[in-house]
């Protein structure tokens, strides 16, 4: 179901308007007075674009949000307890590339006020206690490395002791390679939580997919929901586009990488604007409250 759209929106005919969506990652930090829209590249005035909840009023287009604007978009006003807020990242590779990692993750903190690339806590929705984390693109691109598959495992634990619903809001270009094998093992940890929350608890799990979501997130958490939902023309993907054309050697179609393609192949469940998500969310946990699927577990 592709919610606040018509069918014929989301069809293969809208492909050429989703043209070059894949290299659009380095997405408007909406600093200063204006941002340019990265679609219809439309100057807008930050002011009324934060107003309109980082929607291009020209074409519609969802600009990325931080993490503190989504948490505000999400839970009821002062309900908001975040979790692990000072753990930070240690560079035990001694890493370096163009600069070393440890100054790498300092900018990123001084830059975003966030000590890594993930928010985590518990909020209420509609009244409803709920787990939530969210990850922020602003700090390195978003990337998993420890610290980020830490605060995440820990918050599916809480989930699971307290029999919270779950809700991941995820943005990220994957994971980080300044921590190598460290970050991947992130992935199998995430996963190992989440299926005992899932699975032996029978509790629900909700991801949100953003623009980008690429990567390891994608391989993990991002595509392991009970319901998984997107944001209308939202990258979602593992492996870029060119890096898939160099592999197959033979060209992708434009826009194959896009929330809507892979709603029509079946992958995502709902296609939500940003304007509704926390009606959608307080709905579907309505509807698992109200559903005799627990009580059969029982028997």
């Amino acid at each position: 179901m592709i919610i606040g759209t018509f069918p014929e929106e989301t069809s293969e005919d809208s492909s050429e308007d989703r043209k070059g969506k894949e290299k659009q990652i380095n997405i408007n930090t909406h600093k200063g007075l204006w941002a340019r829209c990265d679609n219809c590249e439309n100057t807008l005035y930050v002011k009324f674009l934060k107003q309109n909840k980082s929607i291009c009023d020209e074409c519609g287009f969802h600009l990325r949000m931080n993490s503190i604007e989504r948490i505000e978009l999400l839970i009821d006003r002062d309900t908001w307890i975040p979790m692990d807020e000072d753990m930070t990242a240690i560079d035990v590779l001694d890493f370096s590339d163009e600069d070393f990692y440890h100054n790498r993750i300092a900018n990123s903190q001084e830059d975003t006020g966030l000590t890594d690339a993930v928010q985590t806590g518990i909020g209420h929705l509609e009244g409803k206690s709920i787990a939530l984390g969210v990850m922020d693109f602003s700090f390195m691109g978003g990337s998993m490395g420890s610290v980020v598959g830490e605060k995440i495992t820990r918050l599916i634990e809480y989930a699971t002791h307290e029999s919270l619903p779950l809700i991941i809001v995820c943005a990220s270009g994957g994971a980080r390679m300044q921590e190598g094998t460290l970050s991947l093992m992130q992935m199998a940890k995430i996963s190992s939580a989440l299926q005992k929350f899932q699975v032996q608890k029978k509790l629900p799990y909700i991801s949100v997919l953003t623009h980008p979501t690429t990567g390891g997130v994608t391989a993990s958490f991002g595509m392991s929901g009970d319901i998984i939902i997107a944001e209308p023309e939202a990258y979602i993907a593992f492996a870029g586009k060119r890096v898939i054309e160099q592999t197959l050697r033979q060209k992708i179609p434009d826009g194959f990488q896009s929330a809507e393609s892979l709603f029509d192949n079946g992958l995502l469940d709902l296609i939500v604007p940003r304007n509704l998500p926390k009606g959608v969310l307080s709905e579907i946990f309505e509807l698992y409250c109200l559903a005799p699927y627990r009580d059969r577990q029982k028997r």
